[in-house]
């Protein structure tokens, strides 16, 4: 019998910390409740050891998706442990900011600036703030999921559920200022229309276009290009949030292989493999507004981040990450296809070829998926329908995991044939969104 430390530790947990976790993907609801084993004592590669030294192959977000070169890495370890023992804080400030500002500009010479943060969401709210005070205006077109700040969810306050189709569905917007309704409006990707709508109630007082170049889906009938156009027509920062797929895609900002430039770019996860780092890179023109705003903060100058950053980057370019996770996903997304049909499963595949992802096209779908996460787990794997590449997955790795997944849906298929997906189901039926715990 397994002593499930880190369920008994996240009870605990519960009672401690709003919410349980300090991110809602990694709470353990979200994965496999009551079981999911919740913490961890190490991590390395992709294996990740639980409380109880229980090992598995991580197949599913990997940190989520941070870790672009897997846990742990020696390279970006041995930069960050130079930097701590050289002291990771002063009263001056740390030289490779300048460095890696040479460097993010160098990469995107379209860009002429750079400001720090050391989480998305916050970078996200620096770029908003940018851009409002840069045009002099209040209103934010945006598309897709930008964080968790009042800005981004003050869309709630004008529409119940506004963000449910940009990630999360049940985002209350409880303690945002009630003042904000109507600041942030959303418009669906390749759906111009949408903007264009929004442009004619609200083109005079349109601060910025917030959007991540690509969504889930490719852009078509020359998307971007039309949101860049309008960008210029009514004079609106257009930002682009490349926090999940910058660096995945290509060398840089995914941007970068469509030829359409914004005026602000912004990056954190992958770029700095697990340690915490952002950075928000614009034309010159805009980014200086930031001098007439107030934003200052102690820990944006620390010197882990920058070093992480540019220990990453140049392990990026060397070894030419976005090369290989393409081909682990494209694996994953073949293998999944191949089992399906294998097994009389239907499903369906979305994501962008190193974030991929399924669902099961059935009525009863989240208790499938949780009886997936359930069974895998029971093989030794963190898995769910979501799976970001890393470096760090050999092709043994996901041979083994397809090994595992070939019998899971052998086991699922059975289920729904039978008619008792809910009985073999040790626990509830994991989360969809936003709930509130008990």
């Amino acid at each position: 019998m397994k002593k499930n430390t880190g369920q008994k530790l996240y009870e605990k947990a519960k009672k401690l910390i709003p919410g349980g976790t300090q991110l809602l993907s990694k709470r353990p609801e979200m994965f496999l409740p009551d079981y999911w084993p919740a913490y961890y004592s190490k991590a390395k590669g992709c294996e990740v050891w639980d409380l109880d030294g229980e090992k598995y192959t991580d197949m599913s977000i990997m940190g989520v998706g941070s870790c672009i070169l897997g846990y742990a890495d020696a390279d970006v370890n041995k930069a960050v442990k130079k930097a701590v023992d050289a002291g990771s804080m002063s009263t001056l400030n740390a030289p490779e900011e300048v460095e890696l500002a040479e460097l993010l500009t160098k990469i995107h010479p379209w860009a002429d600036m750079v400001r720090y943060a050391r989480t998305g969401g916050e970078a996200m709210a620096i770029a908003e703030r940018i851009a409002r005070a840069s045009t002099g205006k209040d209103v934010i077109a945006f598309c897709g999921y930008h964080g968790w700040h009042d800005w981004y969810l003050a869309t709630n306050l004008a529409r119940k559920d506004g963000l449910k189709e940009h990630l999360l569905a049940g985002l209350s917007p409880k303690g945002v200022p009630k003042s904000l309704r109507g600041t942030v409006i959303p418009f669906h990707y390749n759906k111009i229309e949408e903007l264009e709508a929004i442009v004619r109630k609200h083109g005079k007082n349109l601060a910025a276009i917030i959007m991540e170049p690509i969504h889930g889906e490719e852009p078509r009938d020359n998307f971007l290009q039309k949101v860049r156009r309008i960008a210029d027509k009514t004079g609106a920062v257009l930002v682009f949030d490349e926090i999940t797929v910058g660096w995945k895609l290509t060398y840089g900002g995914s941007h970068l292989l469509y030829k359409v430039n914004p005026d602000i770019a912004v990056f954190s996860k992958a770029m700095s493999n697990g340690y915490p780092m952002a950075a928000i890179i614009g034309r010159r023109k805009v980014m200086e507004a930031a001098q007439g705003s107030f934003i200052s903060s102690t820990y944006w100058t620390e010197r882990i981040g920058p070093v992480a950053a540019l220990a990453t980057l140049k392990k990026m370019k060397k070894i030419k990450v976005w090369e290989r996770i393409a081909k682990n996903g494209q694996t994953v997304r073949a293998g999944w296809e191949r089992l399906a049909r294998k097994h009389g499963l239907s499903i369906t595949m979305g994501g962008v070829m190193p974030i991929a992802s399924f669902s099961f096209n059935h009525p009863n779908a989240q208790a499938l998926k949780t009886l997936f996460v359930q069974e895998m787990l029971e093989r030794g794997f963190l898995a769910s329908n979501l799976y970001f590449a890393s470096a760090a997955h050999t092709t043994v790795h996901i041979k083994n995991y397809l090994h595992a997944v070939d019998a899971v849906f052998k086991i699922i298929a059975e289920a729904v044939k039978r008619g008792d997906v809910m009985k073999r189901l040790k626990g509830p039926v994991a989360h969809t969104g936003f709930q509130r715990l008990n």
